[in-house]
């Protein structure tokens, strides 16, 4: 599988991951766009031995876009600061199946995930279990009964996006998991992450990314 390279330097790597990938690795012992990454840049720059790639942070399995990842431990440990700060800005695209009732808006949550079932659910008033999440959305765009949200993840949990849109009635196509309709025929979900916005590590200038959409039916009306 080829990696799609959007943005690289000595200190950082950008990539387009597609849906069915996954970020690192899990007991499936399946490759990984960390596998990937390390190859890549072994054939590229003709290095021998091991090569550092440091996973900066993750998306789920069936999601595509913009994931970063560190080319040197020094960068991985400035750019874990800037997820661990919230200084970073990510944006993603939902593709649902449902138009939400106020076409934007925020949503605060307290997440709490079940690890055994890997599930997480939402609770709308404090849960001493669960960790405040709060995202912003936005409507788009809407498309032969299907309706396309921007996302701004203010928090980084996991399943965040997913579980707090499904709260509001609004499932992501294809994410059985959280209530959709019907699957995908990849089985993928229709969450993109479209655009990253960081501080480089050594430059600490401010570099913005985009992931085109994928090559998948959900998406077309929407391109």
């Amino acid at each position: 599988m080829a990696l799609d390279v959007l943005f690289e330097d000595n200190h950082v790597l950008v990539v387009n991951k597609p849906a069915g990938l996954l970020v690192h690795g899990d007991e499936t012992g399946d490759i990984t766009l960390a596998d990937l990454a390390k190859e890549y840049i072994k054939d590229k720059y003709n290095k021998p031995g091991n090569v550092f790639v440091g996973v900066v942070h993750r998306l789920d399995r069936p999601v595509s876009g913009v994931v970063l990842l560190a080319k040197t431990s020094k960068a991985l440990t400035r750019l874990n600061e800037l997820f661990r700060s919230k200084k970073t800005r990510k944006i993603y695209w939902a593709v649902v199946q449902n138009k939400p009732v106020q076409e934007s808006g925020a949503l605060v949550h307290w997440l709490v995930k079940d690890a055994s079932k890997n599930v997480t659910k939402a609770f709308a008033k404090e849960n001493p279990a669960g960790a405040r999440s709060e995202l912003n959305y936005k409507l788009l765009a809407s498309q032969q009964g299907k309706f396309l949200l921007e996302v701004n993840p203010i928090t980084g949990r996991p399943h965040q996006i997913r579980v707090q849109l499904a709260s509001m009635r609004c499932t992501i196509a294809g994410d059985l998991k959280y209530g959709a309709a019907n699957p995908l025929p990849d089985k993928s979900i229709a969450l993109h992450a479209r655009e990253l916005h960081f501080e480089h590590p050594t430059l600490k200038t401010t570099i913005t990314v985009s992931a085109p959409l994928p090559d998948n039916p959900i998406w077309k009306p929407f391109v």
